[in-house]
């Protein structure tokens, strides 16, 4: 493998100015800089950008902690994350928890050791001493989706809103029998949208409904099981809030399996949309974050904090939340 040595003596210059032309930390003449480039390139030299990083002290990558990405917010959230990141000289690691607590700290303890400049995580809630620690190690953090800490930026949605403003739609579509399916409430995505609810009904002067499963609180089963649940102990059923839009899948298929029409007898809608959802058989209403440049704002909010710590500076936590958007579609109404 060629080295910065071997170029130099292709190029006839010293190692310092190969080095000086490559990294564009000082002046060097044109003529000299192509020779020193045809060198490299004849002798297929390539720069060993970890050891670079760490004369710098950046290693111009991000990492992402997120429970899952198929079927979720955080595959679109990643896209916009990775795009402004590229923008800005910077690449992103991804780890992906399954929600498992032991999985994040692993995650958490790997990127620690030297992979990333900063960490965007949306957290289990099951190692906040690790997170206060990788904080107090220099290392800029981010909440993303799910905000515990009012010490470390964060960027969310408008939980409580988003579930006021769905009890708030279905009720001005006919429904008296609101059934919500919960769970997760140590964290204050599923909280906030279990206390919008609960003001929307109590607005409404509604009976709250929940229903609840040992399942995994991010999959179809959890869904499916409690549509079951809700259909089983409530007759006179006439919706169904799903938390995220794969409980939503799994709350169609009960609604088929039980021979219940949609969105005759029962509406059906998400709280947290993905674009699959306007894919389905039945397309599914849901209200929607714009994920895209939560992704955006999240990268920018870390690099400046990377930016500022280089120059010696803090920044002080950053806290954005974005509204939400409603898309109707066949789940709720025959358009």
């Amino acid at each position: 493998m060629a080295t910065l040595k071997d170029v130099a003596k292709r190029a006839n210059v010293d190692v310092s100015t190969v080095s000086r032309a490559l990294n564009n930390t000082s002046y060097v003449h044109p003529e000299t800089k192509a020779r020193i480039y045809a060198a490299a390139k004849e002798l297929g030299y390539h720069p060993n950008l970890m050891a670079q990083a760490l004369r710098q002290g950046r290693r111009r990558t991000l990492g992402m902690v997120v429970p899952r990405l198929d079927l979720a917010i955080f595959a679109k959230i990643l896209h916009g994350f990775d795009r402004e990141a590229l923008s800005r000289g910077y690449s992103t690691i991804i780890s992906v928890t399954d929600d498992d607590p032991k999985v994040e700290k692993e995650c958490l303890s790997r990127m620690r050791g030297g992979l990333v400049d900063a960490i965007a995580l949306s957290s289990t809630g099951r190692n906040n001493r690790l997170i206060q620690d990788i904080k107090a190690s220099g290392i800029p953090l981010l909440q993303l989706i799910r905000r515990q800490d009012p010490k470390i930026s964060s960027v969310v949605g408008d939980y409580e809103s988003c579930g006021r403003n769905a009890v708030k739609y279905l009720y001005s579509h006919g429904c008296r029998h609101i059934g919500l399916i919960a769970g997760a409430l140590h964290l204050n995505p599923y909280a906030g949208r279990r206390e919008g609810y609960c003001k929307g009904i109590a607005q409404f002067g509604l009976e709250e409904i929940f229903s609840e499963s040992q399942k995994r609180v991010n999959t179809f089963d959890y869904g499916y099981e409690c549509s079951m649940q809700l259909l089983d102990e409530n007759p006179d059923l006439d919706a169904i809030i799903a938390m995220l839009d794969v409980q939503g899948l799994g709350a169609i298929r009960a609604l088929k399996d039980r021979g219940v029409g949609m969105p005759e007898q029962v509406k059906v809608l998400s709280l947290t949309g993905h674009h699959l959802g306007g894919m389905l058989q039945t397309s599914m209403t849901s209200l929607e974050m714009p994920a895209r440049q939560m992704g955006e704002k999240s990268a920018q909010i870390l690099i400046s904090d990377i930016d500022a710590a280089a120059a010696g500076k803090t920044n002080s936590p950053v806290h954005i939340s974005f509204p939400y958007t409603l898309t109707e579609r066949e789940s709720t109404a025959i358009l």
